[in-house]
């Protein structure tokens, strides 16, 4: 595998690269994340990366295109592509989940364009800090994804 730093603090979860597409042939992007009570992803879609996730610990609140269901361990959920969807930890401890992208560039590009580099032996969520928005939109933008605010959700 290419040796590139796996550990980031991306909008306050800790998240640890497992696969990166080009450790797979080009095929996914695998990552695991530590996301604290009320940390999670905002509204956002992207057309041509399929997207799932699978909750190892704790409880996820989803949204996929304005359905809402909550979600515990050993479950999977997919999202279609394209939709609009959203995750938020629900609960008074850290959920662990696995977020799988295929083909995973928007993702790699995204998640490690706006994340912080942790200690590789990281094992707990960052000290919360406010996101750099027009950053993050920038970066959104730049790797395919769109990020709706709350009332375009």
């Amino acid at each position: 595998m290419p040796d590139r730093h796996r550990t980031y603090d991306v909008l306050g979860i800790l998240m640890k690269f497992h696969a990166f597409p080009e450790d797979v042939q080009g095929k996914y992007c695998l990552v695991e994340c530590l996301v604290p009570p009320g940390a999670g992803a905002p509204p956002n879609h992207h057309a041509g990366e399929t997207e799932a996730f699978y909750v190892i610990e704790g409880q996820v609140a989803f949204e996929i295109d304005g359905q809402a269901q909550v979600h515990g361990p050993g479950s999977h959920v997919p999202i279609p592509d394209g939709a609009v969807h959203a995750f938020q930890a629900v609960g008074e401890t850290p959920a662990r989940i696995l977020i799988l992208n295929a083909p995973g560039r928007m993702h790699d590009e995204f998640f490690t364009g706006i994340g912080k580099k942790l200690p590789e032996d990281q094992t707990t969520v960052p000290e919360p800090a406010a996101p750099d928005l027009p950053h993050v939109l920038k970066t959104a933008e730049a790797a395919g994804m769109t990020i709706l605010a709350p009332a375009e959700a």
